[in-house]
């Protein structure tokens, strides 16, 4: 099977499938190896049609799409809980932060619940806690996404607006030099932003895989958060404060 064929193959696969490990990719072209499949995807990737993952490959258009939670959360784990104690290390004793919907920041809730520390979100993943923790949650209301398990809107923003965070933890779906932090919601930004404006000091919380990607609508700029990730960026490290270790 000639190269062309073969990406067309793969991109029709993705076109019905949100995400694909190369291992279940291989088996639906069993004619291909995975060494094979695996340039083709790099090849792919290069012309921004794909995005690579940690073992498979999300279907890209002109931008970054939003992927449900639960698939979310199986990607980058190690990456993600790293990122997460990193994270938490920023945050002391009886400080009012707030926390963000997204898979990276739902990790970070974990860490962050042995705290005596007050922790307001529009994050539902809260929901999901049981036993007993040092931490206290606050949930604002809002419009209810359950694809990203996330309240946001006009009442969230409201809400939002009467505190002073001394922290703020963000998520993204993509992070670009030229445009900012992004994210695929006008209503996910609105709200990202207002957290800014309402926050002493804001960080960003995500993943290498995040990089030089863009979605559909910018939140805010770069040098207004503090990036906490796996690995070290030079480019974006010339436009913002990282923390990687």
């Amino acid at each position: 099977m000639i190269p062309y064929v073969r990406q067309e193959k793969i991109i029709e696969i993705l076109e019905s499938r949100e995400l694909i490990k190369i291992e279940e990719l291989q088996k639906l072209i069993p004619e291909v190896s995975i060494s094979t499949l695996r340039r083709d995807l790099k090849e792919l990737e290069g012309v921004n049609k794909v995005q690579t993952l940690s073992g498979g490959a999300v279907k890209l258009s002109s931008s970054v799409s939003e992927l449900p939670m639960a698939t979310k959360a199986s990607l980058q784990t190690k990456e993600k809980l790293h990122i997460a104690q990193l994270a938490a290390r920023e945050v002391v004793a009886g400080e009012t932060i707030y926390l963000d919907s997204g898979s990276t920041c739902t990790v970070l809730l974990r860490e962050l619940l042995k705290k005596k520390i007050r922790i307001v979100t529009t994050n539902t993943d809260v929901f999901r806690l049981t036993g007993e923790f040092e931490a206290d949650i606050t949930i604002l209301g809002g419009t209810y996404d359950p694809k990203i398990s996330s309240l946001s809107g006009p009442l969230a923003e409201a809400n939002i607006q009467k505190y002073v965070f001394d922290k703020a933890f963000l998520g993204a779906n993509g992070i670009d030099l030229k445009f900012g932090v992004t994210t695929p919601n006008l209503i996910e930004a609105i709200k990202k932003k207002t957290v800014i404006d309402h926050a002493k000091q804001a960080f960003l919380v995500c993943d290498s895989s995040k990089f030089h990607k863009t979605s559909a609508v910018k939140s805010f700029d770069l040098n207004e958060v503090v990036l906490i990730t796996d690995k070290v960026d030079l480019e974006l490290s010339k436009e913002m404060k990282v923390i990687s270790e």
